[in-house]
């Protein structure tokens, strides 16, 4: 379903996520910005969905049958911002304003301040509503796009997101697919032990929805999963991404300090080390 008819090979696209890491690592200092835990557990899961899967045509944002996009986790807007850049949307110079004065590039995503940004996003819960709300109009007008929701498992705390899980499968929302970033954390805390969310597959199954699971760092896997999803199915898709808050760098790894820590600028050159972009 991409418009890109060169994907990439999966090793290309795993030296890529390494390299938006370490961008994204770069800017987070620079700009004072938080939240590089969650950003760098879903880097994968944008590098699979806009380079093997989403249709898109960067010179036209706009564009009407696009597949849509939505970060309903806005707090990881930093990792798809880098993304879209790498895909063309607007130059990577453009992220260096990232959370300055004026810029259009804030701490969550915001609709129409930036190419590529389909809803604004950042208080969570409502990325699945506002994306079933999208799958529906495109059934109704009989639009070929999909819609995509990444979702943070923390959100799944909120009942709005249950509320959303029931309405998709009852009007047969085939065209929508939602993707937790099942990293385990949330801000305070194991995911499992504030709320008991587990198993996850097994409740969007028993709402209706196809549900499957996969290792949210496999971009191969993912590319094969995410194509698979046709508009014309009639149950809405749930993935289950497995994947590790900041991923990529040892010292960053499945520790939720990184969920408000800033790195100092020793951290940044270590990172950029084990990333291979010193």
């Amino acid at each position: 379903m991409t418009d890109n008819t060169n994907i990439p090979d999966q090793l290309a696209l795993a030296l890529l996520s390494r390299q938006i890491r370490a961008e994204i690592i770069e800017t987070s200092y620079k700009s004072e910005a938080m939240h590089l835990g969650g950003c760098l557990s879903c880097v994968d899961i944008l590098v699979a969905l806009y380079f093997g899967c989403m249709s898109v045509h960067p010179e036209d944002a706009g564009w009407p049958d696009r597949d849509r996009f939505i970060l309903s986790k806005g707090h990881a807007a930093l990792a798809l911002y880098t993304v879209l850049a790498h895909r063309g949307f607007y130059p990577c110079e453009q992220i260096d304003t990232f959370n300055k004065d004026r810029s259009q590039y804030t701490e969550h995503p915001v609709w129409k301040n930036i190419p590529g940004i389909d809803a604004t996003s950042g208080s969570l819960g409502h990325g699945l509503g506002i994306g079933s709300g999208m799958a529906l109009a495109a059934k109704i007008s009989g639009k070929p796009y999909r819609t995509f929701v990444l979702m943070s498992d923390g959100e799944c705390d909120e009942g709005s997101v249950w509320e959303s899980a029931l309405f998709a499968p009852a009007h047969n929302l085939g065209n929508l697919v939602v993707i937790i970033d099942y990293n385990k954390w949330q801000a305070c805390g194991r995911s499992n032990e504030i709320m008991n969310l587990s198993p996850l597959m097994q409740k969007f199954s028993a709402f209706g929805w196809t549900a499957y699971e996969v290792d949210g760092h496999n971009i191969g896997a993912m590319m094969t999963l995410f194509r698979s999803v046709l508009p014309s199915q009639e149950r809405p898709v749930a993935i289950i991404a497995h994947t590790l808050k900041g991923r990529g760098v040892s010292f960053m790894e499945d520790d939720n300090n990184w969920h408000y820590r800033i790195p100092t600028a020793d951290e940044v050159q270590k990172a950029h080390q084990e990333l291979g972009f010193p």
